[in-house]
């Protein structure tokens, strides 16, 4: 018998499961963004499911480029507290249709940052959508019964390692204000000043901010110019997780780990890749990649997987048995799949799944195994008491769910 026969769709959906790298912006479903690019008067190529999905949210994209175009739409119609509130609470909605337990949601609220929306503002609206989400189903009768684990969510603020004038009025005004200033000390100040938001938000407003994040173009913009903003974060007790090795060399998720006190990586896909180093300092490159996977791996700084979104963006990956995700297995590196953006990529966190047992050798003691260590792993708002209690109950029904499909687990 087959892995794939061994392991059907029908399991995979029923598990619990973590997402803890999906962008807020890149998993809008396309009806709302067709419904809130009418009523905010937002051009779009398409007003249909399948225009969009011709012309914009493929399943394979040209380069980086053609990628990051559907964004400039779903960031242009998420600019009020209605519409953000409404995508958040539709991604959780989503999230839970498929088994996904515990999600943690990231996005750039400078992106969204307005003369009518502070960060605070914004990140309030987020948090507002996913906490009816929560509070629903946690009001159904077997969560509230503790026969099943409840849905918990968490927030992740993402700075950006550059911006220029046209990402938001935000950054535009804040561009034109600094106007002579190095670019590095505009990205240093942006950066700060969200980090100050994100743990007013968490301590003032008591909204479950649990990470701080930095996304965006890795080459020619190093993570050291957003270093006082991770400090701020990581002296306020605030986890990090950022974005590396996606489109640049090992040396990238070095400069995460030492830099900025990275606690996962989002990611990670040139980790063991000596070939992908560009810095002609480094003259051992297998040497480097050996002791930094080592490093990371005793450490177990948790990679977040993205397989369809690397596939679909980097142009060394041919196919999803190209994805070094096997290599970083073998290796016994922490790892967690996450879907990056439901809608941009046009995936799913089952189909993720899918596509590593169906290509890249997924046993279902390995998907068990990176299931929970997601929970693990996570950055769960609550105690760490509390935390352990939710992986405990979080174990236990996997365990039930594994009885009703193969019979007494092992």
């Amino acid at each position: 018998m087959s892995t794939t026969e061994m392991i059907p769709e029908e399991f995979l959906l029923a598990v619990p499961k973590t997402d803890l790298h999906v962008h807020l912006d890149g998993s809008i479903r396309l009806p709302t963004l067709i419904d809130l690019a009418r009523e905010y008067r937002v051009d779009l190529p398409s007003e249909t499911e399948s225009g969009l999905r011709e012309l914009v949210f493929k399943d394979r994209y040209k380069n980086l480029g053609e990628y990051l175009k559907g964004f400039g739409y779903t960031v242009g119609v998420m600019q009020s507290e209605l519409a953000l509130e409404r995508v958040a609470f539709e991604l959780a909605i989503d999230c839970q249709q498929e088994g996904v337990r515990y999600l943690e949601v990231r996005f750039a609220p400078q992106l969204h940052v307005h003369k009518h929306m502070n960060s605070v503002t914004v990140l309030r609206a987020v948090n507002r959508g996913l906490r009816r989400a929560r509070d629903d189903f946690n009001s159904r009768t077997a969560v509230a019964t503790q026969v099943e684990p409840a849905f918990e969510y968490g927030i992740i603020v993402c700075a950006m390692r550059m911006f220029r004038e046209g990402f938001s009025e935000y950054y535009s005004s804040l561009v034109e204000a600094h106007r002579y200033a190095p670019p590095k000390e505009v990205y240093q100040m942006a950066s700060l000043e969200l980090a100050r938001a994100a743990v007013i938000a968490r301590d003032e407003y008591g909204m479950p901010i649990v990470g701080f994040d930095l996304a965006g173009e890795e080459s020619g913009y190093p993570a050291d110019d957003h270093a006082e903003a991770f400090r701020h974060a990581h002296k306020s007790f605030m986890k990090k997780t950022v974005h590396a090795g996606e489109a640049y060399g090992p040396e990238s998720i070095f400069q995460a780990i030492t830099d900025l006190n990275a606690d996962r990586i989002g990611h990670g896909t040139y980790l063991l890749e000596p070939d992908a180093i560009s810095d002609s300092e480094i003259t051992d490159k297998v040497g480097y990649v050996r002791k930094l996977g080592e490093y990371i791996a005793d450490r177990r700084i948790t990679l977040e997987v993205c397989l369809t979104s690397n596939l679909q963006t980097n142009p060394s990956i041919q196919s999803y048995a190209d994805h070094p995700f096997k290599k970083m297995r073998e290796a016994r590196l922490s790892t967690t799949l996450c879907t990056d953006n439901r809608t941009v990529s046009n995936t799913t966190l089952t189909n993720e799944l899918r596509m590593a047992i169906d290509h890249l050798g997924l046993t279902r003691h390995d998907l068990k195994s990176i299931i929970i260590y997601g929970f693990k792993r996570s950055f769960f708002p609550g105690s760490y008491q509390r935390k352990r209690a939710y992986v405990r109950q979080i174990i236990d029904y996997y365990e039930t769910i594994e009885r009703r499909f193969y019979g007494p687990v092992a």
